[in-house]
């Protein structure tokens, strides 16, 4: 059975481990690292760091960048290696979850220096306004509620003190829906992009027609990735 079936909250955790990290081996060295989850061709480690030291890294980075509380459905972080450097790319919907998740992954054993390339994406109410509309659009549907632990409640998602039309017009880049999301939410200056794994091609493209009928989204890209397929190489 697929991790994705049968979600319950138990299992939760386990699979946040997985999805939000899982697209890049964790014994691969990007070659070219950049803000997107999907890293570049791998390239043998070289002698300044063996596998198993980069199997350890790795499991010891994805510990650290998993336990940020501020590490939510609108952000996507992943990294890569180069030597004994340690990359961090992705998206940050707020400048403190890219100083923070560098600040956490500092100090781990057989890591010379941090890059840290997240890039912050920039504050927009126009932004957050497509931030809960997508939200709403892609967790409220009946066939995707499963990829959310608050499957689909989106007041309970949203938590106390962010209710009624004035709060969801705008600012749920600082408050934003608690719980584990299969489904991530990029948005930049009204383009859209989906990140995640999802359990088949139908749910993918389910996800893909709510986001781009959503009011005001430019641009939707869809690079959710079905449960089994490899990824699909990064745009250069």
């Amino acid at each position: 059975m697929s991790p994705l079936l049968g979600l319950t909250r138990r299992t939760l955790p386990v699979l946040a481990f997985a999805l939000i990290f899982g697209l890049v081996a964790p014994s691969a060295i990007a070659q070219n690292p950049a803000p997107t989850p999907v890293p570049g061709p791998a390239i043998p480690p070289g002698p300044a760091m063996s596998q198993e030291d980069i199997q350890r890294i790795a499991r010891d980075v994805q510990k650290k960048l998993l336990s940020l509380p501020n590490l939510g459905v609108f952000d996507w972080l992943t990294f890569g290696f180069q030597g004994k450097t340690l990359v961090l790319t992705g998206y940050a919907s707020r400048p403190t979850l890219k100083k923070d998740a560098g600040n956490a992954v500092k100090g781990i054993a057989g890591i010379e220096s941090v890059d840290n390339k997240i890039e912050v994406l920039p504050y927009s109410p126009n932004d957050d306004r497509i931030r809960i509309a997508v939200y709403n659009a892609i967790y409220t549907q009946g066939s995707l509620r499963k990829y959310n632990a608050n499957q689909g409640r989106v007041g309970q998602a949203l938590g106390p003190g962010f209710n009624g039309p004035a709060a969801m017009a705008g600012g749920i880049t600082n408050n934003p829906p608690m719980g584990f999301h299969a489904i991530h939410i990029i948005v930049k200056n009204g383009n859209v992009t989906l990140y995640g794994v999802v359990n088949n091609e139908g749910d993918k493209q389910i996800a893909g027609m709510q986001a781009n009928a959503t009011p005001g989204a430019f641009k939707v890209t869809n690079d959710l990735i079905v449960q089994g397929e490899a990824a699909k190489p990064a745009e250069k």
